[in-house]
């Protein structure tokens, strides 16, 4: 299963109006240079993305913080769950639960094979 998640653009500008926390790793949806649509009035980064939705394949994934299969591990997400994909990079897939998270990467060998 693919298809695109239901969010739509900003309509106002998109800017910081004071210091804002950096989230911790693996929680928000947000890299330096990326970041999920829902997350634009809030936090700022070089470019939003509209996730496409995607379903996790039969034998569930563990979510890494970073692109490497000795990084650290995230949340467990189960078989069947739908994700947000936000980015790929290789082999390796940036998803996120939801606009409020979890994220992480997987190998996109773990996600469903897309209709």
């Amino acid at each position: 299963m693919s298809r695109p998640a239901d969010y739509t653009l900003p309509t106002k500008t998109v800017g910081l109006t004071g210091p804002v926390r950096k989230p911790a790793p693996g929680t928000l949806p947000l890299r330096g240079d990326l970041a999920h649509i829902a997350l634009a009035g809030q936090y700022l980064a070089t470019q939003y993305v509209i996730p496409l939705c995607r379903e996790v394949g039969p034998d569930g994934a563990h979510l890494r913080l970073a692109m490497r299969d000795d990084a650290e591990m995230g949340a467990e997400i189960t078989a069947g769950t739908t994700v947000e994909l936000l980015d790929c990079a290789g082999d390796w897939a940036w998803i996120a639960c939801g606009p409020e998270g979890p994220s992480g990467y997987v190998r996109l060998s773990v996600l469903a094979p897309s209709e």
